[in-house]
């Protein structure tokens, strides 16, 4: 187990410092492209290095969610940071626990979703439109939600799906085998106000 934990750190680390460098190169060949007045060149590389820094943002993200969550332990190997196709922006996941009871946090930078759930949040006509009796608003630490209940669950229980728009993020939640409560409770062990000062 040891050993494991010094791999990540080391791999951690090495990842940090490559993603760094690949952003000085970037910015240097910008740089270089608008000297030249290849302005395509340049706006192309800029877009690489902003893809850089969100995947750095992404990296640092993870640190700050739980490594435990209830009984849920995170799935360290799993963890996964990736830049998102045509938009500039990151995907940010670590997921919880094994078996039957297991936990999922999605980070989405610059989601396409966010207006949407913001107008369900924000709309009492749109959001009554859009209930089924399955989904209801919901706040975590301040941050307006949606909470959606899916069938699936073990006898007496469901599996719940928590939307939070950050600003331009939307944070996805997903547990398994649980009650309304439990996911609520779970998630208030999310630092929204971290993740929130660092994605915007």
């Amino acid at each position: 187990m040891k050993y494991v934990i010094i791999l990540i750190t080391l791999f951690t680390c090495s990842f940090s410092a490559m993603a760094q460098q690949d952003f000085a190169k970037a910015m240097a060949t910008a740089k270089s492209a608008y000297s030249s007045g290849k302005l395509e060149e340049t706006h192309f590389a800029l877009e690489q290095a902003m893809q850089e820094v969100d995947l750095i943002i992404g990296q640092e993200v993870l640190k700050l969610l739980p490594p435990k969550m209830d009984s849920l332990t995170s799935n360290a190997k799993d963890d996964n940071v990736s830049s998102n196709v045509g938009y500039v922006g990151a995907t940010i996941h670590r997921s919880y626990g094994k078996g039957q009871r297991k936990a999922d946090i999605s980070i989405i930078s610059n989601s396409p979703l966010v207006a949407m759930m913001n107008s369900f949040l924000n709309s009492p006509l749109l959001g009554g439109m859009m209930s089924d009796g399955k989904t209801k608003k919901v706040k975590v630490q301040g941050y307006k939600a949606r909470l959606e209940k899916q069938d699936g669950g073990a006898e007496g229980k469901n599996n719940y799906e928590l939307m939070i728009p950050l600003g331009s993020a939307l944070i996805t939640f997903k547990v398994d085998d649980c009650t309304d409560t439990q996911i609520l409770a779970l998630a208030e062990t999310i630092p929204l106000q971290q993740i929130a000062k660092l994605i915007q």
